[in-house]
């Protein structure tokens, strides 16, 4: 069985990629995402069943937890945490009435949790959770958090004198029922979105608040249909474990795709998780078995992949038949798909995407994949 103390023996690293990042905290990388969902229980087996996520950890009333429930999911250096309140008054409860199933913690590894927390508040950031010891048998883990965008937060998480599954509170979840993984090995980032006028405000946030460097910059020349567009900027931790793509509506004919998932979730939120898989051709394949649906992407936009993006190394073929897509920067190219939302609300879904080389987030896809959101849009009548 996976523990934590296999994630701490992956090679996270300290080199820093971006130097124009400040990088003072520093962090090592994602840690886990807690998202706050109806049922954990089914929502687990969802994601088992689905993504190929495999039983790590369990906290609920047989661990001593009388408030909530968390299913614990690993794959790769993902970890998944699916929590449900056990009570309608408790906060969790208000989170879900408010949003619906969505991200609440992205938690970020740390070598000294207190330390995070004194460097972030000091430069503004709104305390979400004091350093706090957590202690079981198998050692300690501190934890701290501040606010971020919207209700989502950031956890930083010491681990480095815990041997543990998880988190204390938590035991092993022994499951009958495995199903394979589907190939995925880590976050490439995850996209926040954010209302009108905030983008700016949120970058400088984690240039200010974190040591983020803004990586890359997209406007609505860059992001734009006929009908609706949206802006965005890339912010990177030094050593690039960490990017969080921040998103804002941009002036259009119609609404986008920006303006409907803040409607629906009720405020700014984490729009999409991006995994990285190294045979996205296998990863697709395994989750079309599975019942995973993904936006289509028109046939014509194949026409052009070829002279665009040059010579690859999959089947242009077989990517048309599951709708991968492929863009090209300086230093290679990368694959990558959208699933559609994985919940009723038409809010947060997940990206997956390989990278051979490339560093970017897939410009000369963004025509095609705008195109496709917005049939999905047309089709839900929030265009």
């Amino acid at each position: 069985m996976t523990t934590l103390t296999n994630i701490q023996n992956y090679n996270y690293g300290l080199q820093k990629i971006f130097p124009e990042a400040e990088d003072f905290l520093p962090l090592l990388g994602t840690d886990y995402v807690e998202l706050y969902v109806g049922n954990a229980k089914q929502a687990a087996h969802f994601y088992k069943t689905a993504f190929g996520f495999q039983s790590l950890a369990y906290a609920g009333l047989e661990t001593g937890v009388r408030d909530r429930t968390s299913y614990v999911l690993a794959q790769g250096k993902i970890r998944l945490v699916l929590t449900t309140p056990l009570t309608s008054h408790s906060p969790i409860s208000d989170h879900i009435k408010h949003h619906g199933d969505g991200v609440k913690v992205i938690a970020l590894w740390v070598e000294d949790a207190a330390a995070a927390f004194h460097e972030t508040t000091q430069r503004g950031a709104k305390p979400y959770l004091e350093p706090i010891t957590e202690h079981d048998d198998f050692g300690e883990v501190v934890r701290s958090g501040i606010h971020t965008y919207g209700d989502t937060v950031h956890i930083f998480v010491e681990r480095k004198n815990y041997n543990g599954i998880f988190l204390p509170g938590y035991e092993p979840w022994i499951s009958n029922y495995n199903p394979t993984e589907t190939g995925l090995k880590f976050i490439d980032h995850m996209v926040g979105n954010v209302g009108w006028n905030q983008m700016n405000v949120w970058a400088k946030f984690y240039n200010e608040v974190m040591g983020f460097a803004n990586l890359i910059s997209f406007d609505d020349k860059d992001i734009s249909t006929e009908y609706s567009a949206l802006m965005s900027k890339v912010m990177t931790n030094g050593n690039g474990r960490i990017k969080f793509p921040i998103n804002e509506p941009a002036e259009g004919k119609k609404k986008s795709q920006i303006e409907e998932y803040i409607e629906f979730y009720e405020g700014p939120g984490c729009q999409h998780i991006a995994v990285a898989t190294d045979d996205i051709v296998f990863t697709v394949n395994e989750m079309r078995k599975r019942g995973v649906e993904f936006l289509h992407v028109p046939g014509s936009y194949y026409d052009t992949v070829a002279d665009r993006v040059g010579v690859i190394d999959e089947n242009l073929l077989n990517l048309k038949e599951l709708g991968i897509m492929v863009d090209r920067d300086d230093e290679g190219y990368l694959l990558q798909i959208f699933t559609k939302p994985v919940e009723d609300r038409p809010t947060m879904f997940f990206e997956i995407i390989q990278r051979k080389g490339a560093k970017s987030f897939g410009k000369g896809n963004f025509q095609a994949l705008f195109e496709s959101i917005e049939d999905e849009q047309r089709r839900r009548g929030t265009l």
